[in-house]
């Protein structure tokens, strides 16, 4: 593992970036061009028509977003300048061959400069249309290492998967590949190229018969049958875990490292605090209680929610691009976590959310103050069904009676309490498998790479990504949450 200077490592390199356009891309692709502006190019993939789409998504969805404000006053009348030289956006589509990218010129171009593929596309939707997501998260990972083997100037392939490849693992989850066709449950061999079948009938079967606006349900429901019958629990991680296979397989001698992050939060110090966009993961809950819409919800106070700044992840995968080049033996893989290094517990993130909202109360589309109260955390999904049935579904029943009763007095009250419930239940049912999640993840591979970075004296406060260093308090109610607010919540 040959670690010098990450920026001496950038410096004049090329590098493809596919779903450029996505929150962790974006954090990775504004370190690279704020360390080393002598970056000779990044090529940014984006779904758009054209070139002009294409420019118009890059400078609306990335290089106009506050998270390069930093670089803007670093370069000040440069900026300009310096994004037309070095970034180049790319319309394309993973999920084609050759990634869609129909300009030839442009496409041999980029196979000719490319030294580093980074594969941040993905579609993440826990219960995503089965025939979207398997293009997407799993066929589209062939397609983008069959493209960066196409490119004899390429050092390695960095693949972005999850950690909850794992499905609804317990205990000590190494960091451990896929075998071709392995299955969660043991119960039947996967077969990719079947699943691919399966959904090219589906869906003539639906075009037969005619029922075109059912598509998009059909197909909702087929993932997540698919997922469950193999031992996943939803859509995402399933078709994520397929790309991984694919990846492994196909990868020959290319050097390919695989990162794992857990839940990604928003950034811990780089460019700035609290930067976040999007909803991710656990953020709905956090959100939805701020606003008052959460009373209850499934989790237990003694289990650890593994989150991880996305700066953090942004440099892991710099110092294992820098750690892994030229190495064409089999694929490594990083957790990306702090489940094992720096536990979380439940009850903390829900302390720490509720003592910020009661500070800092969310003010509604009416001007007033919303008030928050301690949320009922409820440990198992018998114990949470059987609450909601006593504390809200039976007297949500009786408001109805009484508002047919009282010529619909009570109709805002009812649809208030209704719309609570719903929004309850539809989190629960999407994050189950995560609030009662049980695993750790180990991550020996990434402490191994930690050390050898420190050893060869790699800036930790640049390039750091040891969880240990979080004060989780600090960073809930001073960085995460306010970040939260601002730049997801009041959007």
């Amino acid at each position: 593992m040959d670690l010098c200077s990450a920026v001496q490592f950038l410096e004049n390199k090329t590098i493809l970036v596919s779903g450029a356009t996505g929150f962790l891309a974006k954090v990775f692709v504004e370190k690279v061009l704020r360390i080393q502006p002598n970056i000779k190019r990044l090529y940014l993939l984006m779904r758009a028509a054209d070139v002009n789409s294409a420019h118009q998504r890059l400078h609306k969805e990335v290089l106009g977003k506050e998270l390069f404000s930093v670089l803007r006053g670093i370069l000040g009348s440069n900026i300009d300048s310096f994004f037309h030289e070095k970034v180049i956006p790319v319309p394309g589509d993973i999920s084609c061959e050759n990634l869609g990218i129909q300009d030839i010129t442009l496409r041999k171009e980029i196979w000719r400069n490319t030294n580093i593929v980074v594969n941040c596309a993905a579609t993440i939707n826990f219960d995503e249309r089965y025939d979207v997501a398997l293009a997407i998260n799993t066929m589209g990972a062939l397609n983008v290492l069959n493209f960066a083997k196409l490119c004899p100037a390429v050092k390695m392939l960095l693949h972005v998967s999850t950690a909850y490849v794992c499905g609804e693992g317990t205990g000590h989850i190494m960091e451990e590949p896929f075998c071709m066709g392995e299955s969660l449950n043991g119960t039947y061999k996967l077969d990719i190229d079947g699943e691919k079948k399966l959904v090219d009938e589906k869906m003539k079967e639906l075009l037969v018969d005619g029922r075109r606006e059912g598509i998009a349900f059909a197909m909702e429901e087929l993932g997540m049958e698919r997922a469950k019958f193999y031992g996943w629990p939803n859509t995402y991680v399933f078709t994520k875990a397929m790309g991984e296979m694919l990846v492994g397989h196909f990868k020959d001698n290319l050097p390919t490292v695989i990162i794992r992050p857990t839940m990604v939060t928003s950034t811990f110090k780089k460019p700035f605090p609290g930067w976040i966009e999007g909803f991710k993961t656990i953020d709905s809950v956090l959100a939805s209680y701020g606003k008052g819409k959460l009373k209850c919800f499934l989790a237990s106070p003694e289990l650890v929610l593994d989150v991880i700044p996305a700066d953090m992840v942004a440099n892991a995968m710099i110092v294992s691009m820098v750690a892994h080049p030229y190495q064409p033996c089999d694929r490594v893989i990083y957790h990306i976590g702090s489940s094992l290094r720096n536990p979380l517990k439940f009850s903390s993130v829900r302390d720490f959310t509720t003592r910020y909202f009661t500070k800092n109360p969310w003010i509604n589309k009416n001007g007033k103050l919303v008030k928050t109260g301690k949320v009922t955390m409820l440990s198992s999904m018998p114990t949470f069904l059987c609450y909601m049935r006593i504390r809200f579904l039976l007297p949500l029943k009786g408001l109805y009676w009484l508002d047919a009763i009282f010529c619909q007095h009570f109709k805002r009250v009812y649809m208030d309490l209704d719309r609570k419930v719903k929004v309850t239940m539809r989190l629960v049912e999407l994050y189950k498998p995560y609030l009662l999640f049980k695993g750790i993840f180990d991550d020996k591979n990434l402490e191994k790479l930690r050390v050898a970075a420190m050893e060869m004296g790699l800036n930790v406060d640049e390039f750091g990504f040891d969880p240990k260093c979080i004060d989780w308090e600090d960073y809930f109610i001073n960085i995460h949450l306010p970040g939260l607010v601002r730049y997801v919540m009041k959007q």
